[in-house]
């Protein structure tokens, strides 16, 4: 490669984007407070009293299923005094049911599951204006999307042409058939781009690029992402034979049958789609170099309730490209943290990671 060559090429972000627990705080601010994040799906949370409690950066959100079926998000804090309506002293993700209301641990403040403050032992106070904080909570595909600091851009406006690219698959209807919970020694941007490229393919996943071939020609450039991705003959799904007993998906066209799309929908959810199942990924950043990431493989209920259903298939295929995914993108982390590294360079094929870095520039734009 020559230096012109060389200087045609696109630079990453700089390293302390990676790396600084500075920066880590302003995409916090700036990205994952104000920004809809994906808090999981909405299975969990679909009868009167369930809750889930997330922890988004810090922040300890509670969903809510309330008596009429609607979703609601709180603050994880009593009017009162300030203490956790669920106690949570690791960021890890709780599930659980209400039986009436929302009960404070401390002095048993009592809020409606709607978030209105319902009594106040011994103290006549007036409840309209103390009820729960509110944040922002909407759905979409069977996911729950939350937003910590209020705002104004829709849902589906975040989602943008992602809804109508995928439509045909049943996101909604789709159940877990199984879940894998990964610890990732890397920075969150680092599995976004590793996930938005597949220049990496050939060298990294043997087994996938078996039954998708595509993936070795040209570092993986060329790839139509919109129609999907072309298998081997003879296969059609991602399991290690590229084959399964299941049925597709109902109403999904042609290429859709025998071809893989994925979509990244900013700032935390990967969604992988076979004619058969959904590995479906959300990321939780922990610190500038630590991921927890929630794998999720979804079904089509009518599959779920077949006496010989059994996700393995695609869970034991799935996990062996994920590992190998997680230990490069830990071996990129601890080769930024070199005092030579000032930043990387995207090749041509890996044009789609430039939107990572458009994406984190436009949300912190003095850097």
């Amino acid at each position: 490669m020559t230096t012109t060559d060389l200087q045609q090429l696109e630079a990453t972000l700089p390293g302390e984007h990676y790396l600084d627990p500075v920066h880590f705080a302003r995409e916090r601010e700036s990205i994952f407070h104000r920004e809809w994040f994906c808090a999981g799906r909405v299975e969990g949370l679909e009868g009167k009293g369930d809750y889930r409690l997330v922890n988004i950066l810090g922040e300890s959100i509670l969903l809510v299923c309330d008596e009429d079926i609607v979703l609601h998000a709180f603050n994880n804090v009593c009017r009162h005094r300030g203490t956790e309506l669920v106690k949570s002293a690791t960021p890890d993700e709780q599930c659980g049911r209400f039986k009436a209301g929302i009960r404070c641990p401390y002095h048993s403040w009592n809020y409606r599951l709607s978030g209105e403050l319902h009594s106040t032992p011994h103290m006549d106070i007036d409840k309209s204006c103390m009820g729960l904080h509110q944040v922002d909570v909407d759905t979409w595909g069977g996911y729950v999307f939350v937003r910590v600091v209020s705002g104004e851009q829709a849902l589906l406006d975040m989602l943008g042409e992602i809804p109508g690219r995928i439509r045909r698959y049943p996101m909604d209807q789709l159940r877990v058939g199984h879940r894998i919970d990964y610890s990732v020694a890397a920075n969150w941007k680092v599995l976004l781009e590793n996930y938005n490229e597949c220049y990496h393919c050939a060298g990294i996943h043997p087994e996938l690029c078996s039954i998708v071939p595509a993936f070795r020609v040209d570092g993986g450039s060329g790839l139509d992402w919109d129609r999907g991705i072309p298998q081997k003959k003879g296969t059609n799904t991602f399991t290690l034979s590229g084959t399964t007993n299941r049925a597709p998906f109902p109403d999904l066209n042609d290429d859709e049958e025998t071809r893989h799309k994925g979509e990244l929908a900013y700032p935390n959810l990967m969604l992988s789609l076979s004619m058969d199942h959904a590995a479906s990924f959300t990321l939780w950043p922990r610190s500038p170099d630590r991921t927890d990431i929630i794998c999720e493989f979804l079904f089509h209920p009518d599959e779920m309730q077949k006496p010989y259903f059994d996700p393995v298939d695609a869970v034991e295929f799935w996990d062996i490209v994920n590992r190998q995914d997680w230990e490069i993108c830990e071996s990129v982390q601890r080769g930024m943290r070199s005092r030579v590294f000032e930043s990387g360079y995207y090749g041509p094929m890996e044009d789609l990671s430039l939107d990572i870095r458009n994406y984190v520039r436009n949300r912190i734009k003095d850097k």
